[in-house]
């Protein structure tokens, strides 16, 4: 019989429907292995007690002939990035360290309406903040993925996702939760040959998920292929009245229309995507994934996209920018740990708190932000920024007058090993460079299965989707009010 962990998400919702085995078999299957991969550190917390509630209540429900839900019997992980009630979220900050949430975030309250069970929390960047699982307080997170070179090098599973990735990879949960600001789904994914899928922005509520870049951060989903990243994309999606950024739309059938057919689906070939020193591995990847669409009666074009060479140092400003203004709560005054030297004032406890339970990269970007937002560099920086932005949505629309999706690498290596590029920040930030333009148009994007490289490792093809007029509509009204506030709330930020 074929283990109950290499089964998929599909096929675990249907295996119990049709009785083929327990909902609790495959919660025990999954929280044996979770149990038995602490060396890659890819959870933060273990929750089997979620797992197996889940399970016997999907388990008592078919026994009764009652229909299941969509995601009966399906146990998942959970990045520490979304507040689950009762249970630790950190987002893999020291300044977090200890806070248990008394309440449920959207997206994890749909997930647990729809049957899903929690084995625990996923290990992340900090607040997001990483392309490789490098920045967490608690340890980077290691990738399943060995090189066949014949060393014994600890690959980088991506970031900021790369707990989720790593354990989906490493069969430790069918599916699990990601956050995509510039990439931090579809980057991961790629780097550890699994699906990703970062959907229209507002398409998941982000209440209760703990903020990096409001006007980006988006919830997706990550599996072992496309059909079910769809499944629990499903369920983790909809309207939600308590995030004003929320896009008050029908969630589609999005597994109902993987039908296959790309008869007559035109593709853009972004010619600004072929950077200088480019990979011929990714080049050869890219020209293949062309091919095959040719074959499955695809039309091929070529598409521009101007501004994209602007997208990266925009990205590099907007974010930070967003960050520095989000992060100011953390300040050991309401929740998370207190720095308070004998005889300190407020301002020193504040200063205190903020030294000790921030990372380096995460004070980096505050600094950034701060900077950015200060007097004088405002209108430079932040406000510039914001109009490359709007030039950026305006060249995908145009693409779109051509083309129906675009087709890109999602990143430009394959894996590197842990240490490899940490010291130096600008080459850990050109991992986003293909990720970033379709985060900043707030549009859809997914990365899909292509092949592996000399070494044995994964490689990935980026799909940009056009989302309907009426969507796009409707997120560009989303993107307005949030730019509005996110403006309101850094005026007070300003400094001379």
């Amino acid at each position: 019989m074929t283990d109950l962990t290499d089964l998929g998400i599909a096929g675990i919702r249907d295996g119990v429907r049709d009785g083929s085995f327990k909902a609790r078999e495959i919660a025990d299957a999954f929280i044996v292995k979770v149990s038995r991969a602490k060396a890659l550190n890819a959870f933060l917390v273990e929750t089997p007690e979620h797992a197996i509630a889940a399970a016997t209540a999907a388990d008592t429900a078919r026994q009764a002939g009652e229909t299941l839900k969509p995601l009966a019997g399906v146990p998942i992980g959970m990045k520490d990035l979304f507040c689950t009630k009762g249970v630790t979220t950190t987002a893999a900050s020291h300044i977090l360290e200890g806070f248990t949430p008394t309440y449920e975030s959207t997206v994890s309250q749909n997930l647990w309406d729809a049957g899903a069970g929690m084995l625990g929390k996923l290990n992340m960047d900090q607040f997001a903040m990483g392309s490789s699982n490098e920045t967490s307080a608690f340890g980077n997170v290691i990738s399943p993925w060995k090189r066949n070179d014949g060393g014994n090098a600890s690959l980088a599973p991506g970031g900021s996702s790369g707990g989720s990735s790593s354990a989906v990879a490493a069969r430790l949960c069918p599916g699990a939760t990601g956050t995509d600001t510039g990439g931090s789904i579809r980057q991961p994914a790629a780097f550890t040959g699994i699906s990703g899928i970062k959907p229209t922005y507002g398409r998941c509520s982000r209440w209760g998920t703990i903020a990096f870049a409001s006007s980006l951060d988006q919830a997706g989903s990550m599996a072992r292929d496309v059909k079910d990243c769809a499944i629990l994309l499903e369920a983790m999606a909809g309207f939600d009245a308590k995030d004003g950024t929320s896009l008050q739309l029908d969630v589609p059938k999005w597994e109902a229309g993987l039908s296959g057919n790309l008869n007559g689906l035109r593709v853009g070939i972004p010619k600004e995507y072929r950077v200088d020193g480019m990979p011929e591995e990714i080049e050869a990847l890219w020209q293949q994934g062309i091919d095959w669409l040719k074959d499955a009666g695809a039309t091929i074009v070529e598409v521009s996209l101007p501004h994209t060479k602007y997208a990266l140092p925009a990205y590099y400003i907007i974010a930070p920018a967003e960050a520095s203004s989000n992060l100011a709560r953390y300040d050991g005054v309401r929740y998370g740990i207190r720095d308070l030297p004998t005889g300190a004032g407020l301002q020193d406890m504040y200063a205190a708190t903020r030294a000790d339970g921030f990372g380096p990269e995460v004070k980096r970007r505050i600094m950034i932000g701060t900077y950015v937002l200060s007097a004088g560099f405002y209108d430079a920086y932040y406000t510039q920024a914001q109009k490359v932005r709007t030039l950026i949505a305006r060249d995908f629309e145009r693409a779109w007058e051509t083309c129906d999706v675009l087709l890109t690498p999602t990143a430009p290596s394959a894996a590197f090993a842990l240490g490899e590029k940490s010291a130096d920040p600008i080459a850990m930030y050109l991992n986003d460079v293909f990720t970033v333009p379709s985060s900043l148009a707030g549009l859809p994007a997914m990365s899909v299965p292509g092949g592996l490289d000399k070494q044995g490792l994964p490689l990935r093809a980026a799909d940009h989707r056009q989302a309907t007029r009426r969507t796009r509509r409707a997120e560009r009204r989303a993107r307005d009010r949030t730019a509005s506030r996110i403006y309101r709330a850094t005026r007070g930020l300003v400094v001379t």
